[in-house]
């Protein structure tokens, strides 16, 4: 069974969207939230995410086996998300073995040239059909 962790934080938005369309579209995997604050794990959660767990140390655990990380781009980059991500979850993330689908918004003061800005629904489905693209890939 495939794992995929997903990583948000703030309200949880972002993580819950993806949680709830991975769900509804695709089957075969297992869907671990992760929250940088327990908001947005009980969002994800709520949104149909398997499992849920708070902080650095889920972070680090969840990424050492995970198939697939997703998540805003800044759980890469050490105290993005309005000072959430620790260096030691940018540290798990980045170099965990998985597969990351990032999706670019801009609020974390990271700017990636190239691409555009798009509405986050318009995210989330290019988001959703990485992973799935991904998962596939793996079999």
């Amino acid at each position: 069974m495939k794992k995929i962790v997903l990583i948000d934080g703030q309200g949880g938005k972002l993580g819950s969207l993806l949680a709830g369309r991975l769900k509804a579209e695709a089957e075969g995997f297992k869907l671990y939230a992760v929250g940088t604050n327990s908001i947005a794990t009980a969002a994800m959660l709520k949104a149909s995410a398997d499992f849920g767990a708070t902080g650095e140390n889920p972070t680090a655990v969840h990424c050492r086996d995970a198939d697939v990380i997703a998540g805003p781009i800044g759980i890469i980059a050490a105290d993005a998300l309005y000072g959430e991500v620790t260096p030691a979850m940018a540290a798990a993330v980045a170099q965990s073995r998985a597969r990351k689908v990032l999706l670019p918004i801009n609020r974390c003061g990271l700017h990636i040239v190239g691409v555009r800005e798009m509405p986050v629904a318009e995210l989330i489905d290019a988001a959703v059909r990485q992973i799935l693209s991904v998962l596939q890939q793996k079999d």
